[in-house]
């Protein structure tokens, strides 16, 4: 009888801990429903509706007249240059995001690695966007760059460097890099360098080490640096618009323009419909590759 009663004392406190659970849970619901999921289902909404006349961004009867749009020769090569975009930033941030979190991660001292890191995230202390003004300096004709080029009579004229893919591709690299090099640093500090020492008593080579061994083992950190360098610059718009001009249009530039003014409200949401089907995807496959890990 009193095991049948502590049993019945155990389920009555489980079923309490469930219940103050949910509580608990109602605030960030709330706040998921309100500011997520609402939001969103009224521009999934808006992208079905007519653009409207007189005043109204947007009207009835509903159409996929927007969605045609948006996969025409107009927009959708927009859409194309925009994923290029972002998978040359991904790679170029692995590139040199990968060696430098090796190189922190190896440091015997301690005190070295938290002043790399340190320096790594120091530029997170300074707003976006004027670190974005700042390359618009460095990168103009009469910037840095230019100057010193000229002075050393290495060029002539100066380079057409700002409004262009270029200069996009240097201001996501430098404003995303440190989003690919954490993630990685976490990995490399977790791993256990007596795996390499045993890859070379077996006859490895420093290459074939790292190959099979130490990359397999760190690309967690490898995936989920992609994916937070990836996800946000398809949508970036600052640093397309600030850098690149008309030469930098990407989706989130494309989206902008048609919120602001006399633009196309509905082609604006059916558009961010896509980028969002756009980035889910890419957390399905980030998904599907952590379970395999």
């Amino acid at each position: 009888m009193a095991i049948r009663l502590e049993f019945g004392g155990s389920a009555g406190h489980t079923s309490r801990q469930k219940t103050s659970g949910r509580l608990l849970a109602l605030p960030a619901l709330f706040w998921l429903v309100v500011f997520f999921l609402l939001p969103l289902a009224i521009v999934l909404l808006v992208s079905f509706m007519t653009r409207g006349t007189r005043g109204a961004f947007y009207t009835f009867p509903l159409t996929l007249e927007h969605y045609e749009r948006i996969f025409g020769p107009v927009f959708f090569p927009v859409f194309v240059n925009s994923v290029w975009i972002a998978v040359q930033t991904t790679v170029i941030c692995l590139i040199i995001g990968y060696p430098l979190a090796f190189f922190i991660a190896t440091r015997r001292s301690r005190l070295a690695q938290q002043v790399s890191l340190f320096l790594v995230i120091l530029p997170f202390w300074t707003n976006f966007l004027i670190r974005t003004y700042a390359w618009r300096v460095i990168l103009g004709t009469e910037g840095v760059i230019n100057t010193f080029l000229l002075s050393l009579r290495v060029i002539n004229d100066p380079l057409q460097l700002l409004n262009t893919q270029f200069a996009v591709l240097v201001g996501l690299v430098y404003g995303f890099l440190p989003f690919m090099v954490l993630p990685i640093y976490a990995s490399i500090e977790r791993f256990d360098f007596r795996l390499v020492e045993a890859a070379h008593d077996l006859g490895a080579n420093d290459l074939r080490a790292f190959l099979r061994v130490v990359l397999p083992l760190t690309m967690p950190g490898v995936v989920a640096g992609c994916i937070l360098v990836f996800i946000p610059t398809i949508g970036a718009f600052v640093t397309p618009d600030l850098l690149g001009g008309t030469r930098g249009l990407m989706i989130g530039n494309l989206i902008q323009g048609q919120f602001r003014g006399t633009g196309n409200w509905p082609l604006g949401a059916a558009a961010s419909m896509v980028m969002m089907l756009m980035v889910g995807l890419s957390l399905i496959v980030y998904a599907r590759l952590n379970r395999r890990g």
